[in-house]
């Protein structure tokens, strides 16, 4: 569904903070909550903004985002819609890196994409940003405020038809790198830099944007010190949890000895590896200890090894493809609650464990004691990749109901005061506000009832902006570039 589609809603004077509702194309190349955190991110920021009373429109590929129903009936309630901008798909399963029928391709940015993932990099973030600037341009003046979820492409340098903000979660150097320190062979760190190579426009693009969110201090100092943007251009707006689903429900029986955690299996970032080594330990005091892994299962690498070298094919299991009441009632069930990541830029899975009022492990990488908060007082805190650390952790607390129950309180307690998606859409409407105002716009954040339509300007305030022309030979000599 268009936002032309959506027209028919209902129309209201003011949002909830007072100023004039807002249309807002939310950009996501890669939207589906199951599929990792920008699409939980989407969906979440998606839905209580329209509840603060503006008319949302998701623009998004595949994965294709999954969005909530919210009742357009209700007096406070804006709109939410999806337009799908279709990709080639090249990843979808079962055929990833799959070679398109001649008669699929559509015009040279179809043929742009196929050539970057022939040559072993990652297209979607480029191929998605010049999708997304003509479909924008071609809808010049219907949106008051355009918002990247780290696209960060080159389509979207320059006028896109109104203001313009963007997310950046974490900057995905970090990954590179993590994932060059873990690469055990040369072929493999010459196929990790190729299929980075869009960290590298990124970088560039990110440099010349006028208003950049991030979920953390953690991530505003990593953009600054990776990307190399401007400090006063950064504003932190925390994330949260669905606290109305991700919350205690004591009729859900807890299993003795059950660990949760949320993880990719090989992906080095997440630590996994340490959790199944800190497992091997746990069990040696703890026999009834097991872990549940949301997410899949890789039939090789360092986790597999490491699950057959311990031993702990019975005492390791993943699931996938769960629903959200599925989710929520295994991290209830859970004695402990673990984050082993070596680095996150906010870490929703602690969140979300906390709001359920599961006591949590986590390791002190990245942001993670942004969220998680002091060791001892709301969770148990060790040093990324430290299994040993991380076993006497686990022990501490599968051993200790009565620490369990007081992290458990005081988790959920610390979600509720600072990290709400409620919270998260008040902070980023401010920000769309103070772009708009910046532009010339006239949504600023004052609390005037107007029922006139709003002139968008067709400048954007995006510094160094580049024609049309100089990003095409840019993005082809991106998808050139060797490594």
């Amino acid at each position: 569904m268009t936002a032309e589609a959506s027209e028919a809603g209902p129309q209201q004077a003011c949002a909830a903070d007072g100023g004039r509702p807002l249309k807002i194309a939310l950009l996501t190349y890669k939207g589906n909550p199951f599929c990792g955190g920008q699409g939980v991110y989407v969906r979440h920021l998606s839905r209580e903004l329209a509840r603060l009373g503006h008319r949302v429109e998701v623009i998004g590929s595949q994965p294709y985002p999954v969005l909530d129903v919210v009742d357009e009936s209700s007096e406070d309630a804006g709109g939410l819609s999806l337009t799908e901008l279709s990709s080639l798909d090249l990843y979808r399963q079962p055929d990833p890196f799959r070679t398109p029928k001649r008669d699929e391709y559509r015009d040279w940015v179809d043929a742009l994409e196929v050539a970057t993932m022939w040559t072993g990099g990652f297209p979607e973030p480029l191929t998605f940003s010049l999708r997304a600037r003509r479909h924008l341009l071609a809808r010049r003046g219907e949106f008051d405020v355009v918002h990247d979820n780290q696209t960060l492409g080159y389509g979207l340098l320059g006028d896109v038809g109104a203001p313009l903000v963007t997310t950046i979660h974490h900057p995905i150097t970090v990954d590179r790198q993590l994932e060059l320190d873990a690469a055990d062979s040369r072929r493999r760190r010459l196929s990790v830099r190729r299929w980075y190579a869009f960290t590298r426009m990124q970088k560039r693009v990110a440099r010349r944007l006028p208003s950049v969110l991030t979920v953390s201090g953690t991530s505003r100092q990593e953009i600054v010190d990776h990307l190399g943007v401007r400090d006063d251009r950064i504003h932190v707006v925390h994330i949260g949890a669905d606290t109305d689903l991700f919350a205690p429900d004591p009729s859900v029986p807890q299993v003795p000895g059950r660990i949760v955690t949320t993880s990719s299996a090989d992906v080095p970032l997440k630590g996994l590896v340490f959790l199944v080594e800190a497992l091997a330990k746990v069990r040696a005091e703890h026999p009834a200890a097991h872990l549940v892994v949301v997410g899949k299962r890789a039939e090789d690498g360092p986790v597999a090894q490491a699950i057959e070298r311990y031993g702990l094919e019975g005492a390791v299991e993943f699931v996938k493809g769960i629903s959200d009441a599925e989710l929520v009632d295994l991290v209830r069930s859970a004695e402990v609650a673990c984050v082993p990541s070596l680095y996150e830029g906010f870490s929703l899975p602690a969140a979300e464990a906390m709001a359920t009022g599961t006591p949590l492990v986590a390791t002190t990488g990245g942001a993670i004691p942004e969220v998680a908060g002091p060791d001892g007082e709301t969770c148990l805190a060790v040093p990324p990749g430290d299994a040993g650390a991380l076993s006497d952790a686990l022990s501490r607390l599968l051993g200790d109901p009565g620490l369990r129950v007081r992290l458990g309180r005081a988790g959920r307690e610390r979600v509720l005061q600072r990290f709400t998606w409620a919270k998260a859409a008040e902070g980023t409407v401010a920000h769309y506000r103070e772009a708009i105002a910046r532009a010339g716009g006239r949504a600023a954040a004052v609390p005037a009832r107007t029922d006139r339509p709003v002139t968008v300007p067709e400048a954007v305030t995006a510094p160094e902006a580049v024609t049309a022309g100089e990003e095409v030979m840019e993005a082809n000599r991106e998808s050139r570039a060797t490594c």
